[in-house]
């Protein structure tokens, strides 16, 4: 069978990967490759698992209900992003779908939804945010897809944290130093982002929060931002001073 045009699409797969191996796909997978994509046998498509890099394969079957994917050749090694998590009070659900799509891009390396007194929407669903971190990895070109963790209150947040671990909160009382000069202090320390809900911290979770030695308060400026901008813009001033917006792109 002669092989056919590369396709752009991406596809994440639990299962090992290694040269030559036949993959089979599940339902939902066969569907999308067959029924959503209408590939065809002999094209071509990338695949990654999080462990073993990122791999070129060959759709040898491929029918709604079983295709079969033949690793052909790796693409990209296994790289990890910088070492920074995203912690965030949940929102109404399109933003906070907006919240997990762009940790991803933005190269969180886990996630967390963080339960606060003035949080809105406490019912958090983590196997739909599993799956959104799945497709954004497969749409940004990420080799790996972020750990999502279940739920947890302020309290049980900071009472059984990893003093190694720093961690920055948005503060939109003023009361923080700016992000820049904050993530620049501490460049190549193992941090982590937390996001408050829209109506902000309440004063007992800033004294908590204040009183934490391994928290400290970070400023966005003057304006007050929605949950959701405030989350995209942490993360993008960390990856600018921080992480990995300095280096080479992989080709």
């Amino acid at each position: 069978m002669s092989e056919k045009q590369k396709n752009n699409i991406r596809l994440f797969i639990d299962a090992p990967l290694s040269l030559g191996q036949d993959v089979t796909l599940d339902v939902r997978r066969s569907h999308y490759i067959c029924n959503v994509m209408r590939l065809q046998e002999g094209e071509l498509i990338n695949c990654f698992n999080g462990r073993d890099g990122e791999f070129e394969c060959r759709l040898s079957v491929v029918h709604k209900k079983e295709s079969v994917l033949t690793v052909l050749r790796q693409t990209r090694k296994m790289t990890e992003v910088p070492d920074v998590w995203l912690l965030f009070a949940p929102v109404k659900k399109d933003c906070t779908d907006f919240i997990v799509e762009k940790a991803v891009e933005l190269g969180a390396r886990k996630i967390c939804p963080v339960i606060t007194r003035h949080t809105i929407n406490k019912e958090t669903r983590l196997e739909r945010f599993c799956a959104q971190a799945i497709e954004a990895a497969e749409q940004c070109r990420r080799v790996e897809v972020p750990e999502v963790l279940p739920p947890v209150s302020l309290e049980k947040l900071l009472s059984s944290w990893d003093k190694k671990r720093r961690l920055f909160f948005m503060d939109e009382t003023g009361n923080g130093l700016p992000a820049t000069d904050v993530f620049c202090r501490n460049k190549g320390v193992a941090s982590a982002i937390l996001v408050g809900p829209e109506g902000g911290f309440s004063p007992e979770e800033l004294t908590m929060l204040r009183q934490s030695d391994f928290a400290e308060a970070v400023s966005l400026g003057t304006r007050i931002l929605r949950a959701e901008t405030a989350a995209a813009a942490a993360l993008s001033v960390w990856q600018a001073t921080a992480g990995d917006w300095n280096t080479v792109k992989e080709k």
